[in-house]
């Protein structure tokens, strides 16, 4: 007989042969080393029947405990939200709405936006956090909410004059806008300073404004200002967003467009107590002209204003009065007459509408 097979005449039955794989496959002591021919030839009878193959020799792997922390772990997670919610439900209303005051600032603005902010929350501002359920809650603090481009060279200027009458428009910004003294009131005499004192129409504008404010020659056009004696700033903070844009203007000047949105957050100075807090919103769009002064009579640092136009909200209605009136309490309610307006949308250019007299525009939000 040839090696290794088993004779012909074996009396062993199939059934008996099958039995004896299936105790060595489940580990009996007496189970042979090497499967014979006729072994194999019955494991392969067994792998075809339905179950599959058993395992191979010395194979087997006992079976695993199930285990189930997945549920402990979602439910210790779902205590610790039941927690949070608990404690702090204004914060996880923040959290879902975009109004975290803790939330990082949004990225400077490079482009006019295609569509106006999300809707807040409801949540209402406070004296800790005045800018809390308003986009602006996530706006730069500042003068770091005015996006400034690379300077390249245009017209008459180098790539490094470029550079320094941008950070110039910018000054005029944060002097007229920010600067805290002007915005209690004073004289904006930083601000004026960069204006070419040689452009009569503008230096006119400027002295009868400040004098005898008119709807025609408002100094809220160029800058902001609340009489102390009627209006407090919640806390040192004005947020910001806008930015600036340049393009060769005529004769070779630097024209600088600044479209720039001011949020102050205020409350009435003569309170007592009464920690009602309005936002005033103040959108401003500035056309700056920095002239070849082979062209044009200019003084050196000095821009000459090509344009300018606001849209203001909560600031007050009636007969200009040079200052910004924020309305509170019973005159808040009144205030219900003009265009209603959402001062957060910056998709569109600053329209030509109303910012002062009977019918100016009222907020859809602050």
């Amino acid at each position: 007989m040839a090696a290794g097979r088993e004779p012909d005449g074996s009396s062993t039955s199939d059934e008996e042969w099958e039995r004896f794989l299936r105790e060595s496959v489940e580990g009996t002591a007496d189970a042979p080393e090497e499967p014979s021919a006729r072994a194999r030839d019955v494991a392969k009878r067994l792998r075809a029947q339905p179950g599959g193959a058993p395992q191979g020799w010395r194979t087997h792997t006992p079976a695993q405990p199930k285990r189930r922390t997945g549920w402990y772990v979602a439910g210790l997670l779902a205590a610790l939200v039941l927690l949070v919610v608990a404690l702090a439900p204004g914060r996880v209303v923040d959290l879902f709405t975009g109004d975290d005051s803790d939330a990082p600032p949004l990225a400077a603005e490079t482009a006019r936006p295609t569509q106006a902010p999300p809707s807040g929350s409801a949540q209402q501002p406070t004296e800790a956090e005045p800018f809390r359920g308003s986009p602006a809650a996530r706006w730069a603090n500042g003068a770091a909410g005015i996006t400034v481009p690379k300077a390249e060279a245009v017209g008459w200027m180098s790539k490094a004059e470029v550079e320094r009458a941008l950070a110039r428009s910018r000054d005029f910004l944060v002097a007229s806008g920010l600067d805290r003294g002007v915005l209690r009131g004073e004289r904006p005499e930083k601000a004026m300073a960069l204006i070419n004192p040689h452009q009569a129409d503008v230096q006119t504008f400027l002295k009868t404004s400040l004098r005898a404010p008119s709807e025609k020659a408002d100094p809220l056009l160029l800058f902001s200002r609340f009489k102390t004696s009627r209006t407090d700033l919640v806390g040192d903070t004005v947020k910001t967003r806008g930015l600036l844009t340049y393009k060769e203007g005529k004769r070779g000047a630097l024209q600088v467009t600044a479209d720039v949105t001011f949020v102050y957050p205020t409350t009435r100075a003569d309170s007592g107590g009464d920690e009602e807090i309005v936002r005033t919103i103040v959108r401003r769009e500035l056309v700056l002209s920095w002239d070849d002064p082979d062209k044009v009579i200019t003084e050196p640092g000095t821009f000459s204003i090509v344009s300018y136009k606001y849209d203001m909200t909560n600031g007050g209605c009636g007969a200009p009065t040079g200052y910004l009136t924020p309305p509170y309490g019973t005159d808040r309610q009144a205030d219900t007459t003009g265009t209603e307006t959402d001062p957060y949308d910056r998709s569109a250019p600053v329209a030509p509408g109303k910012s002062s007299g009977e019918d100016c525009n009222k907020a859809t939000r602050s």
